[in-house]
């Protein structure tokens, strides 16, 4: 059996909304607008979805591995009413100096996917909001995309990342994506 193309997403600021104190509870996870749907339907295209999120929040001692395991049964079972799964979410709870292999900007959480569930990395992309998502992105051997909600609007002024695809949210690159974005060639799209 051949490896599955992937759509690697960042969580915070992708699926739903970011805080600069962290989301430290199921409370606070609040789904951005079209982004469960978004998954639900690169789900029905074949697309395996995974999540790939730093959360730092558990090294600072903000939140437990076990809350954030609480929060992402929360999204899972968001999405089971959507009808849908996701095929993986993998965090890093480390601390930015910690130098571990799975923070991003370190492709280790996309590379380690990628063994587990088969995926096929360079017919992938990795959708994020920052830059270190894009950077990994395109370590692991990704197409890197950013997305304008999150801090995506920040990384866009920034122009760090210049000749990256760009979309206002997760259900604009889906729907880009779903009606033949691929056979553009990663020409930077502004919607």
């Amino acid at each position: 059996m051949a490896a599955r193309s992937a759509v690697f997403l960042d969580r915070d600021g992708v699926i739903n909304r970011d805080s600069e104190l962290f989301i430290r509870s199921v409370e606070e996870f609040q789904p951005l607008p079209g982004s469960l749907d978004a998954i639900r339907r690169l789900k029905q295209a074949g697309w395996a979805v995974v999540v790939c999120t730093n959360q730092s929040g558990v090294g600072r001692g903000l939140y437990s591995l076990a809350t954030l395991d609480s929060i992402h049964a929360h999204l899972r079972g968001l999405l089971a009413e959507q009808g849908t799964a996701l095929d993986g979410i993998y965090a890093c709870p480390h601390l930015p100096e910690a130098g571990c292999a799975c923070r991003k900007p370190r492709p280790g959480m996309l590379l380690q996917a990628a063994e587990e569930l088969d995926l096929d990395l360079g017919n992938s992309f990795m959708v994020g909001d920052a830059a270190r998502d894009l950077e990994a992105g395109i370590a692991a051997g990704t197409r890197p995309v950013l997305v304008c909600t999150g801090k995506g609007e920040e990384t866009l002024d920034a122009g760090t990342m210049p000749d990256v695809p760009v979309f206002d949210t997760l259900k604009d690159f889906a729907e880009w994506l779903l009606a033949g974005g691929m056979s553009d060639q990663g020409h930077s799209i502004t919607q």
